[in-house]
This record gives C-alpha cells, structure tokens and sequence, in this order.
C-alpha cells in the first residue's frame, strides 16, 4: 500500500513539473512575441495595426489617411466625443521631437481636439518635454502592449 502511495505521489508531482514547465514555456514565449510582432511590419502595416487596435479600445470613426500629403498625420479617430489626430511610429530607435511636431501641426491642420504620437517604441527626453509642452499624447511600446494584454 505504501508503494502505491508513494508512486502515486511521484506521478502527481512529476505531472505537476509538467505543467509548470509548459506554464513557463508558454508565458515566456508570448513575451517575446509582443517586439517580434513589429519588426516584420513596415510602416502603413504598423498604421493599420494601430487603428485596429484603436478600433478594439472603443474609438469611432478610425481612418487612416491617404500616406503623402497626411501632415504628418496617420490616423483621425473619435472616442467619447473626442476628436483625434495620430502620427504612428514603428520604429527601431526612441522616437525624437519631430513626431511630436508633426503630431502638433497635424492636429491643427485637421482640426482635432487631441495629438498623440503613437510607437512601438519609447520616447526620448526632448519629444516627451515637447510633447508635455504642446499638450501631444505619448503611446509608446508599453502602453501598446496594455492594450494589447486587454484582449
């Protein structure tokens, strides 16, 4: 009988090894996944993935405009009565002040309520001094990985 127990005991806690190893393997490799996505994207790839996304948070109306002649200005969306005007950057490096300046210029050409730059990336210090600044949104790399944890 006690054979049987303790043989018992060492398949229960070998099947408990299992799967926590699986549990790691798997959380491990769905970290790794979130950067990976955005290196195969090129840039208007990047722009439609963010407005899908926006789509999937609640904002309305989400366009992304027609690339050349955009004023810097990628994606127009509505959310809770609020107007928006979106620069998205996929970039390899932190995201400088020029994206906040098109963001800026953007937001007034098409008559929005709110800018925001939007990145896989981070922000240097002088784009976020800007962005404070001018009043520009920031969404950088983690604030895309939030929303994407939410779905």
């Amino acid at each position: 009988m006690a054979t049987i127990n303790g043989m018992l005991w060492i398949a229960g806690a070998g099947a408990g090894i299992i799967l926590l190893i699986v549990l790691l393997v798997f959380f491990v490799k769905r970290k790794k996944k979130s950067p990976d996505v955005f290196e195969d994207m090129e840039g208007h790839e990047f722009e439609y993935f963010c407005a899908d996304l926006l789509a999937d948070r609640g904002f309305t109306e989400v366009e992304v405009t027609k690339g050349s002649g955009d004023y810097g200005i990628d994606i127009l969306a509505q959310k809770d009565g609020v107007t928006y005007a979106i620069q998205c950057k996929r970039y390899t490096a932190p995201v400088g002040v020029k994206a906040i300046q098109e963001a800026y210029a953007g937001r007034d050409y098409y008559d929005r309520m709110v800018g925001a730059v939007m990145t896989n990336q981070y922000f240097t210090t002088p784009a976020v001094e800007a962005a404070k600044k001018l009043k520009i949104l920031l969404w950088d790399g983690g604030y895309i990985e939030g929303m994407l944890e939410e779905n």
